[in-house]
């Protein structure tokens, strides 16, 4: 309720992010109707949307979206104005696109062909901290969610196999060292280190160092050089 009533109170400022002109303009003409609604900025997409955004620091940031491509900016955006929230206006259609840029930090979607009156509520709800996604892209998101929580669950249970032994060596194939290395930091024989090598390979199902390195990264087990 007391977000409800600030939203009332105040405009929201909106950064308008779009490749086009054109459309930036007929875009912006449409967000300016609203008296709850102040467009701060209006840029294209890439360098010049990362600098305004850090000078802004807007409530939201629009982004129409034309192509694949131009959801690679989401993360550094984002970055750069951290407490502004994403929401995207496509006539893209395709689901696997909205999820993605729901991966990438977006919080809404809206399509271009979806009336005005649908754009404006979309704006004041993902404002509000609410999501903004068609049913089909929300049961995508749900989905993909659960086989992740699946797929950590079953990594989890490899990972607790390991002897603490094995997971000392883990950590120290991911600070680069050899067999022998291990071998005189851990005071065993290099035949050790193989034997233990072996088991972990068995256990997280992996098939060299290289993999094995890639798995520990992934879930945890050792952490990425700064």
């Amino acid at each position: 309720m007391q977000q409800q009533q600030q939203l009332m109170e105040k405009p929201i400022r909106i950064l308008l992010v779009d490749n086009q002109t054109v459309v930036r303009s007929g875009v912006r003409r449409l967000l300016e109707s609203r008296a709850e609604l102040e467009v701060i900025g209006e840029v294209g997409i890439h360098a010049d949307s990362i600098a305004l955004a850090t000078k802004e620091q807007p409530d939201l940031i629009l982004i129409t979206l034309n192509e694949d491509s131009d959801l690679d900016i989401l993360p550094e955006l984002l970055s750069s104005s951290e407490e502004s929230r994403v929401l995207i206006l496509t006539s893209i259609r395709d689901p696997n696109l909205h999820q993605r840029a729901v991966r990438l930090g977006a919080t809404g979607v809206v399509l271009k062909d979806t009336p005005a009156e649908i754009l404006f509520k979309a704006i004041s709800k993902v404002y509000l901290g609410e999501v903004w996604l068609s049913r089909t892209t929300t049961a995508n998101v749900l989905t993909r969610l659960v086989r992740m929580n699946d797929e950590l669950d079953a990594e989890s249970k490899k990972i607790s196999t390991l002897t603490q032994r094995e997971r000392e060596i883990v950590t120290l194939i991911g600070e680069g060292l050899k067999n022998k290395q291990i071998a005189s930091r851990l005071f065993i024989s290099e035949a050790t280190v193989r034997h233990h090598f072996t088991s972990i390979f068995a256990k997280l199902d992996v098939s060299d160092r290289l993999e094995l390195i890639i798995y520990a990264y992934r879930f945890g087990l050792i952490k990425p050089p700064k």
